[in-house]
């Protein structure tokens, strides 16, 4: 699908604030102007299907899209679904641009289908196989981050002998992605309380017992926010281990402003730690097709106001 032609009819001096719709224009050949000299302050990652009303279904059109309206980077959990060849197009394309390549799901691994914490032995040979794979992805699209969740609790065992089998086991995948120089970002979640590794703090023992440069924290907001709350307090608490951040308000876990969260001042706070990385925007759009697309760039053009 070819790209269309948009043009973004004014910003918003100082604060860079979109204020107006992009109208579209019939030349399907380019793309928006919207903003593409004005990158925000801090490095936001998009989504797949995040963009998909005004570029369409394609990925690739998609990040171009993304990138005319400001953003440099791109985060995809499903990349190891996809074939090699997309993979390798996804890459260039990232490089073409300049742009950066957040996280992607470690391959074979689901929230809750993996069992580290119980230290069975066909677990930790799947873990250390998933790592295997996810070198070979990351080489494709010039990745440096994978997230790992350990998966579901053990109930029958003690959470001090369930916390020794995941650093284990992580240890062993640090062996193999450390050489590569890939991080595997471990994700307290808050999906439900069956999963074993729930808050940052728990996240932050396994980190500083692992001892490995590729071993650090994925510091999804959303999650910490449903889970306890205290993005900021936490955060500085555990920031040494912080590898990656991920956005999502609550509730309904859409973009920035849609929800109880203050991401201007966490986004300002994230800025002054010196954090020079990608923040995933794992969230959904609240609005439908393109106007909530241009809602969503609108709300981080505001959240991205802090300077």
């Amino acid at each position: 699908m070819q790209r269309r032609k948009f043009m973004q009819q004014s910003l918003l001096a100082g604060g860079a604030l979109l204020t107006t719709s992009v109208n579209a224009l019939a030349d399907n050949n380019t793309v928006p102007a919207a903003n593409s000299d004005k990158p925000f302050n801090l490095n936001y990652g998009i989504h797949d299907g995040m963009f998909e009303s005004h570029a369409g279904g394609n990925f690739l059109d998609q990040i171009k899209f993304a990138y005319d309206a400001g953003f440099r980077s791109i985060e995809d959990n499903g990349m190891s679904g996809r074939s090699d060849d997309e993979q390798k197009k996804i890459g260039d394309l990232l490089a073409k641009l300049g742009m950066g390549m957040g996280v992607f799901v470690q391959p074979g691994l689901g929230n809750d289908s993996n069992m580290l914490a119980s230290g069975k032995a066909d677990q930790v040979e799947k873990f250390v196989a998933s790592c295997k794979k996810a070198v070979e992805i990351a080489k494709r699209i010039n990745s440096k981050l994978v997230t790992v969740v350990p998966g579901d609790f053990v109930r029958d065992l003690p959470i001090g002998v369930q916390t020794g089998n995941v650093i284990e086991a992580v240890k062993k995948g640090t062996a193999i992605l450390e050489p590569a120089g890939i991080i595997m970002v471990l994700e307290p979640l808050s999906d439900n309380p069956n999963l074993f590794l729930r808050t940052p703090d728990q996240a932050y023992a396994i980190c500083k017992a692992v001892g490995s440069p590729s071993c650090k924290i994925l510091y999804d907001m959303y999650h910490v926010q449903r889970n306890q709350g205290h993005i900021i307090p936490t955060m500085d608490l555990v920031y040494d281990e912080i590898g990656y951040f991920q956005i999502g308000d609550n509730p309904h876990r859409n973009e920035p402003g849609t929800g109880e969260m203050n991401y201007k001042n966490i986004f300002k706070h994230i800025y002054g730690k010196g954090y020079k990385g990608i923040l995933g925007m794992e969230h959904g759009t609240a609005g439908k097709g393109k106007e909530g697309e241009l809602a969503l760039i609108k709300a981080y053009r505001e959240a991205d106001s802090f300077m």
